[in-house]
């Protein structure tokens, strides 16, 4: 039978158990870390500083990169530690805070790519009452609205997650804290955790990437209902780097979640590709296809280089 004492840390495997690999790792992951840092800290410059970029679009933009530089820190950190350290340990009390962090900056982040979706739809759908519709009062309230449910939304499943317990020589098979790694850990019960992270995941994850569909199939029927050509390129060249964004959150995200706990190596890249690279691509994403990003950019360099 498992030996129920308390157990007052957790071994995190990582990625590697080879210290060769382990340093190339870590080089990887700082130059990863740093560039998320100086890109969303540069959008967040650029959106802040340039008059022409103080529109809802840009406010949300610059709500996501700071959201990015949250998320990656609550990760990437860690595993920079874990790259050099031998131990690799963290405690009951750190994973715990992880896993709410984890999943309230993810949660904050679905939420905010819907309100983006939906930005979108009323810019193309009605360019002429734009600024009216999506006013700065809502904006901001959508902002509050999306952290406040993702902070609720992480709150229970913590609270829930509290209740188990945990045996001794406890190693977790990933490189961060996340719910579905503690429950092969547990000696007690975990149907109520589980149950609580299905039913959230479904209504927040789903139900965001559910209204970010919605606004989509508006917006293509916004645009087929467009007769010129270039009105229609013009029209989808705004939505793009969004919906790229989107791809890449999702695609990662809700594959991570929906796979079985198993520590392979896929649950681990698709952890990495969210949780690690996707902050770090938003920036790029955002910059390279936007002319009016790329413009404010230059705009700022010349004034201040």
């Amino acid at each position: 039978m498992r030996n129920q004492s308390t157990v007052l840390e957790f071994i995190l495997l990582g990625l590697s158990g080879d210290a060769q690999i382990q340093a190339l790792l870590f080089v990887l992951f700082l130059a990863i870390y740093l560039l998320t840092l100086m890109g969303n800290l540069m959008l967040l410059l650029v959106v802040k500083i340039d008059s022409h970029l103080h529109t809802p679009m840009y406010f949300f933009l610059g709500q996501l990169s700071f959201l990015d530089l949250c998320h990656s820190s609550v990760t990437v950190p860690k595993l920079l530690e874990n790259l050099l350290s031998e131990k690799k340990s963290i405690s009951v009390e750190g994973c715990l805070a992880q896993v709410f962090f984890v999943f309230a900056t993810g949660g904050t982040e679905s939420c905010l790519l819907a309100v983006m979706a939906y930005d979108r739809y009323v810019a193309i759908s009605s360019p002429l009452l734009y600024s009216q519709v999506m006013h700065r009062q809502l904006c901001v309230g959508l902002v509050w609205g999306s952290w406040g449910l993702a902070f609720l939304d992480a709150l229970i499943n913590i609270l829930v997650a509290l209740s188990l317990d945990f045996c001794e020589a406890q190693s977790i098979h990933h490189f961060i804290c996340e719910l579905p790694s503690l429950y092969p850990l547990s000696c007690s019960d975990v149907s109520a955790s589980f149950t609580t992270l299905l039913c959230s995941s479904f209504i927040h994850f789903f139900g965001n990437f559910l209204l970010i569909l919605f606004s989509y199939f508006r917006i293509l029927l916004t645009i087929l209902g467009i007769r010129s050509t270039s009105g229609r390129s013009k029209a989808f060249s705004t939505c793009s780097s969004h919906l790229t964004a989107v791809s890449f959150f999702y695609g990662s995200g809700l594959l991570r979640y929906l796979m079985p706990n198993s520590g392979s190596i896929q649950e681990l890249i698709f952890s990495l590709q969210y949780s690690v690279i996707t902050p770090m691509l938003n920036p790029l994403i955002y910059s390279l296809k936007n002319k009016e990003v790329k413009a404010a950019v230059r705009r700022m360099l010349r004034k201040y280089l």
